[in-house]
């Protein structure tokens, strides 16, 4: 199988052309149009394990704001976002609450840590 991918590594954005093949996980062929060696390594996590950071907001009671950021610590499998998501919906914190406080410990089985990115002062 071929797809176009755009690298979002660095500000160039190269398009690399993978071919790999499907099954679980995927296995990566070959691939082009990759400008530095930090691309090819990309690519390759891309096809056989993507990873995301899940960011969003989160309603807060008794706060000087309606909602606190948060976000993973860490990246998470691309096939499990929907979980982690599903899990930190579910979190309604009080303030106050201070960046890098842990609201959620391994969401969805991953081993990473939901934590705030934004000050919540209590009102």
């Amino acid at each position: 199988m071929n797809r176009e991918f755009l690298c979002v590594l660095c500000p160039k954005g190269c398009d690399i052309v993978a071919e790999y093949t499907e099954g679980k996980p995927p296995k990566l062929i070959s691939f082009t149009g990759a400008t530095c060696d930090q691309g090819g390594e990309w690519i390759r996590r891309e096809v056989e394990c993507p990873l995301r950071t899940v960011s969003t907001s989160v309603p807060v009671k008794n706060g000087s704001m309606i909602c606190a950021s948060v976000r993973t610590d860490e990246p998470v499998p691309l096939d499990k976002v929907m979980n982690v998501m599903a899990e930190i919906r579910r979190l309604h914190p009080e303030a106050p609450l201070a960046i890098g406080d842990v609201l959620l410990r391994s969401p969805a089985g991953t081993g990473v840590n939901v934590i705030v990115t934004r000050n919540v002062s209590r009102m």
